[in-house]
């Protein structure tokens, strides 16, 4: 399928340092951009689909880095169906597991562990609930995984690893298989902060500094935060990203994030929600701490959808999350709400406001276009300018 998003006001890029693209059209064909800024009128007339965007704002899919996946679009902990679905529209083209801990029964030998992480990481390698990519299958780090464990995991595909839920005495006791699993290329994650299940416990600023993972999980307390001290401490003793999550603490979020900015780290920072969980399904989480730190931390919005889009591709390694040629072509179209008091999404934020969502397009096939069901209607009219195929969407 080969996609035109013309008349866009604003295109944000998704990569912090370099946050606009000049132009106002994105040309997308096989589930890959092939052109950000300028279409001529052969370039647009050879597309299957045109969507008018008039003149919102072109922002990449939103990034979800934590969400507690298990099987199928459905989560035992909240007993609901449909939940990733509803996410995207939430803006979310991406959910990446936290681990497949939510699982009723889940085992917690090493065959167990190794087995569910295969099995979750394959069953969504073609099963895309409502068009949003899921990268599962995040291995839990157990007593009695072995160098072995890990070769064989990368082997089949498991690329992610999770501490803090292994039955360990001592969360320092976990050090040796992050170490074991980084050095097997996979990408490493602990939580962070109190315990939030049965299973898990306190992991602070030394934990960390010992461990030394690829990501800190809910840096900002998932939902029970961290000491203060520790903030500082991981910024300045280590190069680990700092993950800040809708479902932890709002005013720990505000202090990772401006101590981020201060410090030179706001490369590290990037943006999740840590659903479902205790604290519920959460569609619009991503858009709620993108605006949470646009208004109250006063970090420019542009700079806070890097944090939840190109800063999460890097950290994860993923071909989405910046509006480029040859990047997967994942593509929100986002205003200000209708009804409010500001004239463009950008401002919106700003202000405080959950961005509208107008359109969503993931591995370049448009999944609605006009209105989100779950935010404010569009200030602006997204619509299908032509369409020569049979419309699904």
């Amino acid at each position: 399928m080969r996609v035109a998003i013309v008349n866009i006001g604003t295109i944000v890029s998704g990569d912090w340092r370099a946050p606009f693209v000049a132009g106002d059209s994105i040309i997308c064909d096989d589930g890959r951009i092939v052109a950000v800024g300028t279409a001529s009128v052969s370039d647009t007339e050879s597309c299957d689909v045109v969507i008018d965007a008039d003149r919102t704002t072109a922002i990449p899919g939103l990034i979800d880095s934590h969400v507690h996946i298990t099987f199928g679009d459905f989560t035992p902990r909240q007993n609901t169906v449909g939940y990733l679905e509803s996410y995207v529209h939430g803006g979310v083209t991406t959910a990446i597991s936290a681990s497949e801990v939510h699982v009723p029964g889940r085992p917690r030998d090493p065959e167990g562990v190794k087995a569910l992480a295969v099995a979750a990481h394959k069953c969504f390698e073609n099963y895309r609930p409502g068009g949003m990519r899921v990268h599962a299958g995040s291995v839990i780090l157990e007593p009695g995984l072995n160098q072995s464990d890990f070769a064989e995991l990368k082997s089949k595909g498991v690329w992610l690893a999770k501490a803090g839920f292994g039955a360990f005495a001592s969360a320092f006791e976990y050090a040796p298989l992050v170490h074991a699993a980084r050095a097997h290329g996979m990408v490493t994650t602990v939580h962070t902060g109190g315990s939030s299940i049965p299973g898990s416990g306190a992991i602070t600023g030394d934990h960390l500094l010992a461990m030394r993972p690829h990501v800190s999980f809910h840096v900002n307390g998932g939902p029970t935060a961290m000491p203060d001290k520790d903030f500082e401490r991981i910024i300045r003793e280590s190069d680990m990203a700092l993950q800040i999550c809708t479902a932890g603490n709002l005013r720990t979020t505000l202090l990772c994030a401006r101590l981020a900015q201060r410090l030179d780290a706001f490369d590290r920072l990037i943006i999740a929600t840590d659903t479902p969980t205790g604290s519920g399904v959460m569609p619009l989480g991503m858009l709620y701490t993108i605006a949470h730190l646009a208004s109250l931390a006063d970090i420019a919005p542009e700079l806070c959808i890097a944090a939840a889009t190109g800063s999460n591709a890097r950290v994860y390694r993923l071909d989405t999350g910046i509006l480029a040629a040859g990047n997967a072509a994942d593509i929100a179209l986002i205003d200000a709400p209708d009804g409010g008091t500001q004239d463009n999404a950008l401002a919106a934020i700003r202000n405080g406001d959950i961005a509208a969502v107008g359109a969503v397009i993931s591995g370049g096939e448009p999944r609605f276009v006009g209105r989100s069901r779950n935010t404010p209607g569009t200030t602006r009219r997204v619509r299908v300018a032509s369409c020569k195929l049979t419309r699904t969407f």
